[in-house]
């Protein structure tokens, strides 16, 4: 996603194993899929990286320094650009846990409104 019309994801690695089973769709992703990716996507670095022996996996890197690494094991070639294209369209930030549903600087007094109140 673009934050002030700056691109936050810099780099995406998209590791895989030449040999293993589970990174079957990944290889097929980058026959297929990958070519009109990184077209699409000019701003962003696509690196292919050969790990002999594990799972695949795709990890992303953001201009605000913090990374993320999802598991692509076991999943089809759509499945791997879907996750590919939400990793390019998330800001990158730290997933935090809100106390309540409602945020605000200056709670009520009376309460929070609600639709369901009795009569």
């Amino acid at each position: 996603m673009a934050l002030r019309g700056v691109w936050q994801l810099k780099k995406l690695i998209v590791s895989y194993c030449d040999w293993g089973g589970s990174s079957r769709g990944i290889r097929a992703f980058m026959e297929s899929e990958l070519p009109v990716f990184k077209e699409n996507n000019p701003q962003l670095e696509v690196i292919t990286e050969l790990i002999r022996g594990q799972h695949p996996h795709l990890k992303a890197f953001y201009k605000n320094k913090n990374e993320r690494v999802i598991c692509v094991k076991n999943m089809d070639p759509e499945d791997v650009l879907h996750h590919a294209t939400r990793l390019r369209s998330a800001l990158g930030r730290k997933v935090i846990k809100l106390r309540t549903r409602h945020v605000t600087k200056r709670p009520s007094v009376q309460g929070t409104w609600s639709t369901a109140l009795p009569f």
